[in-house]
C-alpha cells in the first residue's frame, strides 16, 4: 500500500485493489431490473444460500444476549425445524409473507431466517404501534402467520384472521419439534422479494418498502467489504472476530439488513439486547461480553452523553462506534468523541433511509475528523446525484434533492404502484426527499424536504439551526419547525430540551443563534422545556404534532 494520507485518496486505492478485475470484491456492470449499474460479481444469489454457507462455523456463537447464546449449528438446526414447521402446519410457501410483531429476540431472527429459507417474505412490523396501526400493517401484507410476543398480542386489533405464532411458546417448540430436518432448498430469483419493512410514517400512513434477496445479499457483499478494508487499514495487526451490539428494533435494516444478517455471512458474533434501552444495562453488556462493534442512533447517544463517565466500564474490546438512523450534530460527536475512548478515533457516522437498504454514504474516521458535517463518500456500488427541483443534475456544491442508484436500493412500494413510479425514474435513480450537497465527493445532508421552513422567501433548513443551538452547553436536545406566518408564510420555531440542570432563557439562545445564523434562520418563538422529544423507534424525531 502506498503512502496516501488524504483519507478519501487511501480509501480509493483500498477500494481499488479489492474491488478491481480479479479482486475478491471485483465489481463489474451487469443489469440490475433492466438498467446496467456496478454490482459485486462473486456473489450468492439468495438468502437460502447464505445460510446453507453459515453451516461451515458451527460451534462459533452467533446470537449472544444477556442470559444465553445460541451457535450456528444451533441456529441452523432451529431454523430446519421451523421452517419444516411453518411449510406443513402453516402452508408457508415461496412469496408468502409471515409477518413479525415483536420485540427483539434470538427467535425473530430465527423467524427470519425460516421464512427466507422457504422464499417467503419477512414483513417486519413495528414493535411500538398501536392497534390502528397494526390493522393496517396486516391488511395490507395479508401475512399468512403471524408471529408475535405476549404484550403485541394483546394489543392486537378484534378480529384478526391470521394464524398466530407466539414467541414464548409455540417458536420455542417449533424450534425443536423436528430434529434432524435439513434447510430447505427454494428457487428464488435474485430479485424476488424477502423483506417488507414499513417506514417509519413520521407523515401519513407507513409504506411497505420491499427488499430483494439481491438487495440483502448485496448488503453482505459491502460488509464482507468493510472487513476487507478494516484489514487492509491495519496492516500486520491480526483481525479478531467481530462481537457485534445489536441494539436496535429488528424492524429496522440498521438491525436486519445491517447486523444480523451479514454477521451471519461473516461468521461472526451478533450481541442482543433486550428490553427498552439503559444506559448502564447496555455497558454493562459490552463490557461483560466484549463488543467490538457498536452502533447507536442519535436518541441512544444522547443518553450515553448525559452519563457523563463510563469510565467504570471496560470498552477496551470497542473497534468501532457509530451514529445511524437521523443526522447528528457536530457537538453530540465531540461530546461522543469525549466519552467513549474509541470514538476519539473511530467515530463513525453515515446516510441512508429504509429505501436504500443499507447506508448509501459513510464516513469512516479520518473522514469525519477532516470534513465535520459530512456523512461521508458514497458506498461502494451507490452513486448519488445532486438535482434541482426540475430534474436537473446539479454541480458540485449546490444544494438540491438527493438520488441515489445502487443494487441495494428497494424493489418499490409493496402494493403502491404509485407511490413506486413517484420514486424512481427510468434509470431506477431513486428520490430520497432528502436536502443536501456534494463537496470534493463528500454528501453533506441538510434537511428532509418536507421539514424545509420557508421564511419570507428564504428556504431555512431545520438541521442547520439544530446543530447551532444543540452546541449550547444548556441544550440537551431540540427539534426546530415552522409556523404559518401572516407576513412571512412561515416563522421559525424551535422546542428546546435543557440538559439536566441547566437554564437559559429564549433571549439568551437567541443571541447565541444570531451570531453563528443569519437573522432569517434564527427562531421568532421558543418552548424551552425537559420534557424529551418524541422519537420514533429509529430515533428520528417525530415532527408530525410538534408545535409550540
Amino acid at each position: 500500500m502506498t503512502a496516501a494520507t488524504d483519507p478519501g485518496a487511501l480509501m480509493a486505492e483500498v477500494i481499488g485493489r479489492l474491488c478491481g478485475p480479479g479482486g475478491e470484491f471485483e465489481i463489474a456492470e451487469q443489469d440490475v431490473l433492466g438498467v446496467s449499474m456496478p454490482v459485486f460479481t462473486h456473489r450468492e444469489r439468495s438468502l437460502g444460500e447464505l445460510l446453507v454457507a453459515a453451516g461451515e462455523h458451527g460451534d462459533r456463537d452467533y446470537l449472544v444476549t444477556a442470559d444465553r447464546g445460541i451457535s450456528y449449528a444451533e441456529h441452523a438446526a432451529a431454523v430446519a425445524s421451523l421452517a419444516r414447521e411453518l411449510a406443513t402446519v402453516h402452508h408457508v410457501g415461496k412469496g408468502d409473507r409471515v409477518a413479525i410483531l415483536a420485540a427483539n429476540s434470538p427467535e425473530w431472527i430465527v423467524a427470519f431466517w425460516a421464512a427466507a429459507s422457504l422464499g417467503a417474505i419477512t414483513v417486519g412490523c413495528n414493535a411500538w404501534w398501536t392497534p390502528t396501526e397494526i390493522r393496517y400493517a396486516l391488511g395490507h401484507s395479508t401475512p399468512t402467520v403471524l408471529v408475535v410476543d405476549a404484550k403485541r398480542a394483546a394489543r392486537l386489533p378484534p378480529g384478526v384472521d391470521v394464524p398466530v405464532l407466539t414467541v414464548e411458546h409455540d417458536l420455542p417448540a417449533a424450534m425443536v419439534a423436528h430434529p434432524g430436518a435439513p434447510l430447505p432448498s427454494v428457487e428464488v430469483d435474485e430479485d424476488d422479494p424477502a423483506a417488507i419493512v414499513y417506514t417509519s410514517g413520521t407523515t401519513g400512513r407507513p409504506k411497505g418498502a420491499v427488499h430483494s434477496h439481491r438487495n440483502l445479499v448485496a448488503t453482505v457483499g459491502y460488509h464482507r467489504l468493510m472487513n476487507a478494508m478494516a484489514a487492509a487499514f491495519r496492516p500486520g495487526v491480526p483481525q479478531v472476530s467481530g462481537r457485534w451490539l445489536l441494539s436496535m428494533p429488528l424492524f429496522h435494516i440498521a438491525s436486519l439488513h445491517n447486523l444480523a444478517v451479514p454477521r451471519l455471512a461473516t461468521g461472526e458474533t451478533v450481541v442482543m439486547t433486550q428490553g427498552a434501552f439503559e444506559p448502564h444495562a447496555v455497558l454493562e453488556l459490552v463490557a461483560r461480553e466484549r463488543v467490538t462493534n457498536w452502533t447507536v442512533v442519535p436518541t441512544m447517544a444522547h443518553r450515553l452523553a448525559e452519563l457523563g463517565d463510563v469510565s467504570g466500564y471496560d470498552l477496551s474490546a470497542l473497534r468501532a462506534f457509530g451514529l445511524a438512523s437521523a443526522p447528528s450534530s457536530v457537538a453530540l460527536q465531540s461530546r461522543l468523541r469525549d466519552l467513549i475512548p474509541v470514538a476519539r478515533e473511530g467515530l463513525v457516522d453515515s446516510y441512508g433511509l429504509t429505501e436504500s437498504c443499507t447506508g448509501a454514504t459513510v464516513a469512516i474516521p479520518p473522514v469525519l475528523a477532516a470534513n465535520p458535517g459530512t456523512v461521508g463518500y458514497p458506498i461502494t456500488t451507490v452513486a448519488v446525484q445532486i438535482r434541482s427541483a426540475s430534474g436537473a443534475v446539479l454541480p458540485d456544491g449546490d444544494e438540491g434533492e438527493i438520488w441515489l442508484r445502487s443494487p441495494y436500493n428497494m424493489l418499490g412500494y409493496w402494493n403502491d404502484p404509485e407511490a413506486t413510479a413517484a420514486m424512481f425514474d427510468a434509470d431506477r435513480w431513486m428520490r430520497t426527499g432528502d436536502i443536501g450537497c456534494v463537496r470534493a465527493g463528500l454528501l453533506y445532508l441538510t434537511t428532509r424536504r418536507s421539514d424545509l421552513i420557508l421564511r419570507g422567501g428564504e428556504n431555512v433548513y431545520p438541521i442547520e439551526v439544530e446543530q447551532v443551538l444543540d452546541e449550547h452547553p444548556a441544550v440537551d436536545e431540540c427539534a426546530v419547525i415552522g409556523a404559518e406566518h401572516p407576513d412571512l408564510g412561515q416563522e421559525v420555531c424551535a422546542l428546546v430540551v435543557l440538559a439536566p440542570g441547566a437554564s437559559v432563557t429564549q433571549a439568551e439562545l437567541a443571541a447565541f443563534a444570531a451570531e453563528r445564523l443569519a437573522y432569517y434562520k434564527v427562531p421568532t418563538r421558543w418552548r424551552i422545556s425537559t420534557d424529551a422529544l418524541p422519537r420514533n423507534a429509529t430515533g428520528k424525531v417525530v415532527r408530525a404534532g410538534l408545535h409550540i
